[in-house]
């Protein structure tokens, strides 16, 4: 498996360690990483802090030149939110772990050039399966239904 989503799925068990909701993310700028995080709507009571979110939030402020060579690695297709943000800061890739639990907005990505690759990665699947099965509330509010 590859070593950057490898660390995304790791931020995700984080995020279920601590009773959130298990997607992770990492930002890689020239092959190392510059920002990590994992879902923590609930552990925060946050509203917009997803896994993208969170990783984007941690990289901290960077210029525009930086986000344009950068990839962002998720455990989950990203939802509009996140899809927006990508797109605000001109992030040209990004690898999703899985998108059978959760299909986001991998069209308008794709439209607007971003260059997707869909791993189907199980260990992904299966974690956001089993969570989604023992928590539908989290899951639920989290995708806004």
């Amino acid at each position: 498996m590859d070593k950057f989503l490898a660390a995304a799925i790791e931020e995700a068990k984080k995020g279920l360690d601590t009773g959130g909701i298990p997607i992770g993310s990492v930002l890689v700028h020239k092959g190392q990483i510059i920002g990590r995080g994992h879902n923590q709507r609930v552990q925060k009571g946050s509203t917009v802090l997803h896994g993208e979110m969170d990783a984007l939030e941690n990289a901290g402020r960077l210029s525009a030149s930086v986000y344009k060579e950068c990839t962002l690695y998720t455990t989950l297709s990203p939802c509009p939110m996140c899809s927006g943000t990508i797109l605000l800061y001109g992030i040209p890739h990004v690898v999703i772990g899985e998108n059978k639990n959760f299909m986001g907005s991998e069209t308008l990505l794709a439209e607007h050039g971003v260059k997707l690759e869909v791993r189907q990665d199980s260990e992904c699947i299966n974690m956001m399966n089993e969570f989604i099965k023992a928590r539908p509330d989290l899951w639920n509010e989290d995708i806004g239904e």
